[in-house]
């Protein structure tokens, strides 16, 4: 069995035989729902993969990219491309066609499966370059066309699959949508095993596994986060994974009403969305509810049984159908009052920390629940210590990347030739081996003093103001005098809506937020205050899991903040 385990031709066969009438994956669509039992998704993918084989006539470790949102038919593709001995490329739907060719001008993919809403945007990259030979449509087009479609290929399913080394690179995640230099981190068959047995130990802290268990995706399968355990990780136990086409609070607590979901893999600013909605709620009821609700949730804070607490806020978990029981959150920082929240009123947070070059999942906190400013332990295959100069974690395991996908230079910066990789994170590890994340190194402000500022531990503070609704902290270089080309910290604000409509005036509207950035700076030392608010009223730009792009941002105000130091 163990050389099935590590075979991944041989691992998907067993799972879709094991499983076989059980619903895998599922969508809700305007004409209700589509689903397709294990069975089912492994037909579609070897009817997908025959054709790649036999009839395009795609050779072993071509590339083979994905253009499309999240849905069932995804999965097929992805399952398509391992059989067919394809290197999978994700590509992520929100960027531009100029970003999009930056990257697939780096891998130089034959083929691109795209989805209905993006065949306009394919046909043109195929244009623009020239290794893509063929367009595959993935779902059922809604209009005659001439391309290839997944429904409409023959229903042959006798490919000879195409088994590789677990060295041989399953995926190339591109981290971002650079336009100069692309970026694609090189994950392995064998980072992806590695990711399945580490997970595989975990996951039976998250909830009873023996039962039928129903999980909801809402993050995009270009993520590698989702694609690991949202997918993967999830099927391998044979779990039955929803997608939603919105994102909306309502549409996302209809499907986990209907489907019983118990379970979730988010970011933490979903989690803030959701946490603004019920507090809303609230404080638009009856104010006897507001007092009930703040009695209730002061006593739950003395209660350590999450099974009491749900009983204690009922309603609430009715909203979520009543049988969600919690999440991973990852991909940025966990704002820890957040985080408290559910915790408080009986949904449990489990707080996880990895990176793409790790395939991506480090750690997840399933021990310590007290402490939410931990995100864990490092998995099973992993070994992690700190770089005693930096302070920067590095980390060593079989799930670390192969490298970045042609850029032999960028590989070595980050990952040393004994393994070791370097994260650009800063933290620390507990003498119980959890580890704490306290900020970027590329984020670090340097003052013109040489004193150091991570924005990360700026940021937590201001953002416990009720009158915000973002906020991102940076450093923004001055311009002339004798502190020419050191760097001031600058607070970047967005009031909430509420606050902005109740303040008629700019003037007075930057006073309050400036005042609030003041009180709320006293908690830090007085170096690390801001000396700068900008006030924005549109949110920041952010990345498709939430991130804020914090270059963006420094890009938007920085005209700006160096007219009105020269001003000064």
């Amino acid at each position: 069995m163990k050389s099935r385990k590590n075979n991944i031709l041989l691992l998907l066969e067993d799972k879709t035989d094991f499983f076989q009438n059980r619903i895998a994956l599922g969508i809700k669509t305007a004409l209700g729902w589509k689903e397709f039992t294990y069975k089912g998704i492994g037909l579609l993918s070897r009817k997908l993969a025959t054709y790649l084989i036999n009839d395009l006539q795609l050779k072993k470790g071509e590339k083979l990219a994905i253009l499309s949102e999240s849905k069932p038919e995804y999965g097929a593709c992805v399952f398509a491309s391992v059989m067919s001995g394809l290197v999978t490329v994700p590509l992520d739907v929100k960027l531009t066609k100029y970003e999009l060719k930056s990257i697939l001008s780096d891998c130089l993919p034959s083929v691109i499966l795209v989805s209905q809403d993006y065949i306009e945007k394919a046909l043109e990259l195929q244009k623009e370059v020239s290794s893509i030979k063929h367009v595959i449509v993935i779902d059922e087009p809604t209009y005659n066309l001439s391309l290839p479609c997944l429904y409409t290929l023959a229903n042959n399913y006798e490919g000879k699959w195409r088994h590789r080394s677990s060295k041989s690179t399953a995926f190339i995640i591109y981290t971002s949508g650079t336009t100069g230099s692309p970026k694609g981190v090189e994950i392995s068959f064998r980072n992806m095993l590695s990711q399945l047995e580490d997970i595989e130990l975990i996951i039976p802290k998250f909830f009873d596994v023996k039962s039928g268990v129903s999980v909801l995706s809402i993050l995009p399968m270009n993520h590698l986060f989702e694609l690991t355990v949202g997918f993967s990780a999830f099927l391998y136990w044979g779990f039955s994974v929803y997608y939603t086409q919105s994102l909306k609070p309502k549409d996302i607590l209809g499907i986990m009403k209907e489907k019983e979901i118990k379970f979730m893999i988010v970011v933490p600013a979903f989690l803030k969305l959701l946490k603004v909605g019920i507090e809303t709620e609230i404080n638009n009821g009856p104010k006897s509810m507001k007092l009930l609700f703040n009695f209730m949730y002061q006593v739950a804070k003395r209660i350590p049984s999450y099974r009491i607490r749900k009983m204690m806020f009922k309603k609430i978990h009715d909203k979520f159908g009543g049988k969600f029981l919690g999440c991973i959150a990852g991909g940025a920082p966990l704002d820890l009052s957040v985080a408290d929240f559910f915790e408080t009123i009986g949904i449990k947070i489990f707080q996880g920390y990895g990176l793409s070059e790790t395939s991506p999942v480090v750690s997840v906190n399933v021990d310590k629940r007290g402490d939410l400013a931990s995100v864990g332990k490092p998995l099973k295959s992993f070994k992690a210590k700190i770089d005693p100069q930096s302070g920067e974690i590095m980390l060593k395991g079989p799930a670390v990347m192969k490298g970045y996908y042609n850029r032999p230079d960028l590989t070595a910066e980050v990952l040393e030739k004994n393994g070791w990789l370097h994260t650009g994170d800063i933290g620390r590890i507990g003498r119980d081996g959890h580890i704490y994340i306290t900020g970027r190194i590329k984020n670090m402000i340097v003052l013109s003093g040489g004193k150091k500022v991570f924005p990360e531990e700026v940021e937590t503070v201001l953002e416990k103001s009720p009158y915000f609704s973002e906020v991102c902290v940076l450093g923004a270089s001055r311009a002339g005098g004798s502190k020419d080309g050191t760097e001031d910290i600058v607070a970047v604000v967005v009031p909430k809506d509420d606050l902005i409509k109740k303040v008629g005036k700019e003037q007075e509207l930057n006073r309050i937020v400036r005042d609030e950035v003041k009180y709320l700076s006293n908690q830090l030392a007085a170096y690390k205050r801001p000396i700068n608010i900008v006030v924005l009223k549109d949110p920041l730009p952010k990345t498709t899991t939430r991130k804020v792009k914090r270059k963006e941002v420094k890009e938007l105000i920085h005209r700006d903040y160096v007219l009105n130091q020269l001003s000064n």
